[in-house]
């Protein structure tokens, strides 16, 4: 049955995160970098199309917002989310060029640009992140298997071992959740 096997795939695929050291390392090492731009007075902006935007504004929300319990927001925005600003410049520059403009604007020194694409080649995500290093950001790339042109340009990579789109967002989701729960409870101990 479909529905069965789905799940087992989604399970199968977050075993094999599990036991992935490298992996869990570069999360914690992704936490660890996280927290420490908060606490330098920094922000996160997220950026990803498609269902990987649906994902980026998630998690600005779970940082931005609250995610376990009430505390103080912290400074964390996906950039679609004017849609006046990404149709203008998409329009009078090109889609390619909507997330740099925004880093461009928007990111300082010590800020984190993470980028989710499955794929790892969405090339509005690939120039913003070369926008990112140049504006001296840290950048974190959720992606899947290869990584693709985006492996070269992320400080930390951070890429399910699938080629699976939809196994990867969901793996995604599930990274980003730990990694909010961990960046809240380490910034305010309970």
């Amino acid at each position: 049955m479909r529905i069965k096997e789905a799940i087992n795939d989604s399970i199968e695929l977050k075993q094999q995160l599990l036991q992935d050291d490298r992996l869990i390392k570069v999360v914690e090492d992704v936490i660890n970098e996280c927290v420490n731009a908060f606490r330098n007075g920094n922000k996160i902006l997220f950026c990803g199309n498609g269902g990987s935007a649906a994902d980026a504004q998630h998690l600005a929300a779970e940082l931005s917002g609250r995610f376990y319990y009430d505390r103080d927001p912290l400074p964390a925005e996906a950039l679609h989310v004017n849609t006046s600003f990404l149709t203008a410049v998409a329009n009078d520059y090109s889609y390619d060029e909507v997330f740099s403009r925004m880093v461009k604007g928007m990111g300082r020194k010590g800020d984190i640009l993470i980028g989710l694409s499955t794929s790892g080649n969405s090339a509005n995500i690939v120039k913003a992140f070369e926008t990112a290093l140049k504006k001296e950001m840290k950048t974190i790339g959720l992606t899947g298997e290869t990584g693709g042109k985006m492996a070269a340009l992320c400080c930390y990579l951070i890429n399910v071992p699938s080629t699976d789109t939809p196994r990867i967002q969901e793996a995604h989701i599930m990274i980003g959740h730990v990694i909010c729960e961990l960046i809240e409870s380490t910034l305010f101990p309970g």
